[in-house]
């Protein structure tokens, strides 16, 4: 087992009605709240007002800034930097799923460092020293992003996405209400169990990692995914369902499952970078390419893939090889059962053979970069995976 660090602060609170508990949560650090959203669902279904009521029935002012894309962009978040340093927030709140928890983080960085260019903070090339507490309402289980250190943007004018992982992202509060992801289209769902275990098997896929208990977390979550993330795309108001994949979105990307391992995120960058040139869901996205990564490498993470398909599908064969194969053949199938596509062509947005070198630059960030821990993957090994994917 390596050595590792878990660094937990975020205050969980789970259940049925935990949204009116927004403004005690919140109260806590500050007096002034800017609310993050994305296209207006909160307001439509209620619960922006019932926030609100929530604020100010705990004192605090509020402004609202909406316009969250489902993949943040940098301008947006720059925009409401400024709404918040004109609003003089003192707390940023992202409701929604990853996109607007994501944007609050960005707007919180950046209104703490006013005169600093908030890409510059995002690819670190000015130190990130201080930032404004984000709390989190969540209605949509998939990214994880109100209990981790991660957050994604993408800037538009240079077509990248791009993360940053800090302790700054760590939300200061998380309100979990299941009953809020009743109301989301069957992609939607099945888009977010999908980047659940990805969060998961992107830790899970290490060489030579020899962490029992932390494998047992991770197992038992994809198995609980696995079951009933099924159950939500056919019926989104089963709240048993509905519970268990909202507490394993948080726990498939809070670090509990690379502890003694660490993480590897390589079909992250091969996701990321047809995200930011085609506009693909995420989910989608690691569901188009991850059948073909694996394809790739799993003979030379043979035990891996192999406890994998035993331990997460039952796979019973005796032979190593076999049963790999037959885990990512069984799940490459499940992706395709709930919906998501699995091949490049399956996205439907007119990828070309030429562009598939185009994105293996964008994915290595210009052949600067290797991907996997498994094996050193290269602009071109990467092409060739997505060739493959195709």
């Amino acid at each position: 087992m390596e050595n590792f660090r878990l660094y937990q602060p975020t205050e969980v609170i789970f259940g049925k009605g935990t949204e009116e508990q927004t403004g005690e949560a919140a109260a806590r650090y500050g007096k002034k709240a800017l609310l993050v959203y994305g296209k207006g669902s909160v307001v439509k279904s209620g619960l922006l007002a019932r926030i609100e009521a929530s604020l100010e029935k705990a004192g605090m002012e509020y402004a609202e800034y909406g316009g969250a894309q489902p993949n943040p962009t940098l301008s947006h978040a720059v925009k409401g930097v400024k709404e918040a340093v004109a609003f003089g927030a003192d707390i940023i709140i992202g409701i929604g799923g990853g996109s607007a928890i994501d944007t609050a983080k960005a707007i919180a960085h950046g209104a703490a460092n006013p005169d600093s260019d908030l890409w510059e903070i995002w690819t670190k090339k000015v130190p990130l020293n201080r930032s404004l507490p984000v709390g989190a309402v969540l209605t949509i289980p998939a990214a994880g992003s109100e209990m981790s250190d991660s957050a994604v943007l993408t800037n538009e004018e240079l077509g990248k996405k791009s993360g940053i992982n800090t302790d700054f992202n760590r939300c200061r509060f998380a309100i979990m209400n299941p009953q809020l992801g009743a109301t989301l289209p069957k992609y939607q769902l099945a888009a977010g169990v999908t980047d659940i275990m990805m969060h998961t098997m992107e830790r899970y896929f290490i060489p030579d990692s020899d962490c029992d208990m932390t494998d047992e977390i991770a197992e038992g979550l994809l198995r609980t995914v696995i079951k009933n993330g099924a159950i939500i795309v056919e019926n989104p108001e089963d709240y048993h369902a509905m519970s268990e994949i909202f507490w394993a979105s948080s726990l498939s990307h809070n670090n509990l499952t690379e502890c003694g391992r660490g993480k590897d995120f390589s079909v992250h960058k091969f996701g990321h970078a047809l995200s930011a040139r085609y506009g693909v869901t995420h989910g989608a996205s690691l569901a188009a390419v991850w059948g073909a990564w694996a394809l790739e490498l799993y003979m030379e993470c043979l035990p891996r893939f192999a406890r994998f398909a035993k331990n997460v599908w039952g796979v019973t064969k005796e032979d190593d090889a076999a049963c790999a194969k037959e885990g990512i053949e069984r799940t490459v199938a499940f992706f395709k059962q709930i919906g998501m596509p699995t091949t490049l062509g399956d996205l439907d947005v007119g990828i070309t053979d030429a562009d598939l070198h185009a994105l293996s630059l964008d994915a290595t960030m210009q052949d600067t970069l290797k991907l996997s821990r498994i094996r050193p993957l290269d602009a071109a090994a990467v092409e060739k995976i997505y060739r493959r994917a195709m």
